[in-house]
């Protein structure tokens, strides 16, 4: 369909200046296109500037570097600015706005019954990927060795074990938060999460009149919260130039050569799991596959070149409900909470870059190994933050747990941030396929909906 009115087609410019000024009114209107010329031209000026070239000396390479990601490190800090009090807002008003108390257990056990299965299948997923590509068999042991020293293979000896069982209530009690202002101000979003619904819950049981004054304070934070997201997402363009050029001087193309086959096998698996995403939306939800891309790709693309979640969030709660039509009530319970606890895209990279690095130094992980590995995986994904380069920080500690020297690591963190940035578009995927299956699944009835969320300008 499409986006202008119906008349005659205007003739196509001719000349240079009418063609120039053509091709500026497009790129303006259209966001994941400026995203686009963002992305490529960061790319090229990275490699221009960086080691790939050689133009540039290593400390000027890094100097001009990061003045260049100056604008996209603000862009990510003004994102984080409105992040928690849109969830707080969102949670809240999603709970007791919609007057969905009678079916917020179906509600939150339905998305966290999705987020739990589609993080199974992408650790199954990836190891398995890593287990018939065998990428650790097209890397030089020898040489990683001499690399790493003799130190290398000492936490192998000595492998971490997993939380006990008694250890279990402590880390239960630690997920609830204590006093809801300290929580608010933590950045600990899954206990951010907990207390929102606590507190949308509470509101539910409040008689309406005196309810109402904080929901419409809700709502106008919520609606501020979207303004300042407009004005970000202004810079959007300028900020993944500087930040994809920081990190290609950085790694250079040539860093991509030694760990060619580990990436390739982290992307196909990555593949997969996007493909089941799309033909759960197809099956479940009744979304062609087509249109769900075209509809959600300002996303994708933002998450791509934040490599943050969290910090796309805002943009994606909007897309959620203006463009996929997800009832407010339950697009602002489940995409908070699935930009909290959906990782499946970096639970299924650490079971690549484990099973990876077992075959790189000759670790024999056996079938409690691959149990372990599937079961910290799942957790620690579950746990972790929607931040860029938090994968990496996670997989040191599933790497020792299995008797891997977390060592290795340095193999592959040349192309983590890569790396990264594909497996956040699969976990912001994610969240928007739990919404659109979530709200087929759940009755008319649920929302007497509140007004929906602005959509942020230009977006």
């Amino acid at each position: 369909m499409s986006d202008t009115p119906a008349e005659a087609a205007p003739a196509p410019p001719r000349s240079l200046p009418a063609l120039r000024k053509h091709l500026f009114t497009l790129i303006r209107q259209r966001l994941w296109l400026q995203v686009l010329i963002g992305m490529a031209l960061g790319v090229g000026f990275g490699v221009l500037i960086g080691p790939t070239s050689g133009l540039l000396a290593a400390d000027l390479a890094t100097l001009v570097g990061n003045w260049v990601a100056l604008p996209g490190r603000l862009f990510l800090l003004a994102i984080q600015f409105v992040v928690v009090p849109l969830v707080v807002a969102s949670v809240i008003r999603g709970i007791a706005a919609g007057e969905a108390g009678s079916d917020l257990g179906r509600l939150g056990a339905r998305a966290v019954a999705f987020f739990m299965i589609s993080t199974l299948l992408a650790v199954a997923l990836g190891v398995g990927a890593a287990t018939l590509i065998r990428p650790g068999a097209f890397v030089d042991t020898a040489a990683v060795d001499r690399a790493l020293g003799e130190g290398a293979g000492a936490v192998a000896a000595a492998p971490a074990r997993p939380p006990t069982i008694d250890a279990l209530p402590d880390m239960i009690v630690g997920l609830f938060p204590t006093d809801p202002l300290s929580t608010f101000v933590s950045g600990n979003m899954l206990q951010i999460v907990i207390a929102a619904a606590i507190i949308g819950l509470a509101l539910v049981m409040t008689p309406a009149d005196q309810r109402r004054p904080l929901l419409d304070l809700l709502a106008s934070i919520q609606a501020a919260c979207m303004v300042i997201v407009g004005w970000v997402l202004r810079f959007a363009p300028l900020a993944v130039f500087g930040l994809l050029a920081n990190i290609t001087s950085r790694i250079g193309l040539s860093a991509l050569i030694g760990t060619g086959m580990y990436l390739v096998t982290v992307l196909v698996g990555l593949g997969m799991l996007m493909l089941c995403y799309l033909l759960t939306a197809r099956i479940l939800a009744g979304r062609r596959m087509g249109r769900f891309l075209a509809d959600t790709r300002d996303v994708m693309l933002l998450a791509f070149s934040t490599s943050s979640s969290a910090a796309v969030m805002p943009l994606t709660l909007s897309t959620v409900e203006k463009r996929l039509d997800v009832r407010p009530a339950v697009a602002r319970f489940v995409v908070p909470l699935g930009t909290t606890i959906n990782m499946a895209g970096t639970a299924l990279y650490q079971g690549v870059a484990t099973v990876f690095l077992a075959q790189v130094f000759g670790v024999e992980l056996g079938v409690g190994g691959i149990l372990l590995l599937t079961a910290m995986a799942t957790g620690a994904a579950i746990g972790s933050p929607g931040t860029p380069g938090v994968g990496i920080v996670i997989l040191a500690t599933i790497l020792a747990s299995v008797g891997i020297p977390p060592a290795g690591i340095a193999i592959i963190l040349g192309v983590d941030r890569v790396l990264d940035m594909c497996r956040t578009v699969v976990n912001v995927t994610g969240d928007m396929v739990a919404c659109v299956t979530i709200d087929r699944m759940m009755p008319e009835e649920t929302a007497a909906e509140p007004a929906a969320v602005p959509p942020p300008p230009g977006a």
